[in-house]
């Protein structure tokens, strides 16, 4: 059975936001993951044996990644007080 494949790219502020959006995702980050830092790009690829599961793996990959933006640009941009 042929393998499917996704890459997302992200590219942050500085590497510095890079690297710590980066570190936040690779708890949750399976064996079919492989993520890297380069400057200020975080790129992560996802293999899945079918469709349906590499859609569910980037799903959830998003979320994460979401979550770990969002969180980065409130250290560094605080929105309360």
């Amino acid at each position: 059975m042929s393998e499917r494949r996704a890459t997302i790219r992200t590219t942050h502020e500085d590497e510095e936001t890079a690297t710590q959006v980066a570190a936040a995702l690779a708890p949750d980050n399976t064996t079919e993951m492989t993520t890297t830092v380069e400057e200020r790009t975080v790129e992560t690829t996802i293999d899945r044996e079918t469709t349906p599961g590499l859609a569910a793996t980037v799903d959830d990959y998003v979320v994460n990644l979401s979550v770990a933006v969002q969180l980065s640009n409130e250290k560094t941009h605080p929105t309360h007080e």
